[in-house]
């Protein structure tokens, strides 16, 4: 008898301990600028949320929604950095998981550089950028066969200005789908 009870009070407190799983609402962190920096084009990701990733009841391509996170297209960086913000990462992994569950996607990263620095040293930093972006796509699951990256330095910017917006806008990773 003492063993029955023994047994049905571990049971309770296992059942008493156990939780159900929650949700948390997925807090919308790509607007907020990183500390002592300014908010760069393409930050904002206007609340759309990982539902969306794989598109939307009325057909439209995911890609080119503008509702969409994945109509975001370039994930930019600080001078002289290859680290990607957080406030950018939303933005990858949902292209990751856009990737991961679109087998037959290809991508690639286009990495570049702003004006500052030699044409080698450009070069370079662009090269890091997209496999910095490429590693943490693959990290999250995507082949990394479907992955290509390429690195144009200063050679193709995006604003062809000559102070801080501008060479804010020209350090980036563009990401471009086969057949765009």
């Amino acid at each position: 008898m003492k063993r029955i009870l023994f047994a049905a009070l571990v049971a309770l407190l296992v059942a008493g301990c156990s939780s159900t799983p929650t949700t948390a609402p997925v807090e919308d962190k790509s607007t907020a600028a990183a500390p002592g920096t300014t908010t760069t084009p393409g930050a904002a990701t206007s609340g759309t949320t990982s539902a969306g990733v794989s598109g939307t009841a009325t057909g439209v391509n995911p890609l080119k929604d503008p509702n969409n996170i994945l109509y975001k297209r370039s994930v930019y960086f600080e001078y002289d950095s290859f680290t990607i913000a957080d406030q950018y990462k939303p933005i990858v992994e949902a292209h990751a998981r856009y990737l991961a569950a679109n087998r037959n996607a290809r991508v690639t990263l286009q990495g570049h550089a702003d004006e500052r620095g030699s044409r080698e040293y450009n070069i370079a930093l662009g090269q890091k950028r997209a496999d910095a972006v490429k590693r943490m796509i693959t990290l999250l699951g995507v082949q990394e066969t479907i992955v290509e990256t390429v690195s144009f330095g200063k050679e193709k910017p995006k604003n062809p200005g000559h102070d801080e917006a501008a060479w804010a806008e020209n350090r980036r990773v563009d990401i471009i789908y086969a057949g765009e």
